[in-house]
């Protein structure tokens, strides 16, 4: 199984943004992933489509995003627009999830559905065929730099046995406290995106800790 390690820019030195983007990807980052938070449904703010838009200007790596925001039906377009890749809403805020991930295809991007922590797997199961990934939270969203719950593991495992037994090509991506420490224990249980903020741009070697994460490297 191929691993995928998408640096988080939320951690990133944002004054840099440029900078930081392509030196991450010139240390071997498969993709770029966005945390869009909105302090509603999660308690910060981030950014909006703007700045989606910058980052797509700075790279050709697929753009990995995550909509941690009310309402997320309102922004589909525009983050498309942007130059979204992946797109990924949350099942405790979407009411419909059928059809928003159905649109989310049609507008011609993959199809993310998450789940946070506290959120079993079983409330997504019926939308699994829908799904191109699957985000499983490792931490509460809203905030970078948490520590790894390892309680998920054993969702992460339901999830890809269920993924196996019916045979989905649905991706599994885990978020929050990964680093080279915990991501061993999210690619046993079956996870194959791994996105890592803190970890990564709060290290003096992003090629390294890149490599430590996807074990390529000791």
């Amino acid at each position: 199984m191929e691993i995928i390690v998408a640096p988080s820019l939320l951690s990133c030195d944002f004054s840099r943004l440029k900078e930081e983007v392509e030196t991450v990807e010139a240390a071997g980052a498969d993709w770029i992933h966005l945390d869009v938070m909105d302090g509603h449904f999660v308690p910060n703010i981030t950014f909006g489509p703007g700045l989606v838009e910058a980052v797509r200007r700075c790279t050709k790596l697929p753009l990995d995003v995550h909509l941690m925001i009310d309402n997320p039906d309102d922004y589909l377009e525009r983050f498309i627009q942007a130059g979204a890749d992946w797109l990924t809403i949350h099942q405790e805020i979407a009411p419909h999830l059928h059809r928003t991930l159905a649109r989310i295809r049609e507008l011609g991007v993959k199809a993310g559905v998450s789940v946070n922590p506290s959120t079993p797997f079983s409330t997504v199961i019926p939308v699994m065929e829908m799904a191109d990934l699957l985000l499983i939270m490792t931490v509460n969203p809203g905030f970078g730099g948490q520590k790894f719950i390892p309680s998920v593991l054993a969702k992460i495992r339901e999830a890809r046995a269920h993924i196996e037994s019916r045979k989905l090509n649905t991706k599994i991506e885990v978020d929050g406290g990964i680093g080279p420490e915990t991501s061993p224990l999210v690619k046993e249980a079956g996870a194959e995106v791994l996105v890592a903020g803190a970890s990564i741009f709060k290290s003096g070697d992003y090629r390294k800790t890149i490599e430590q994460i996807r074990g390529s490297k000791p």
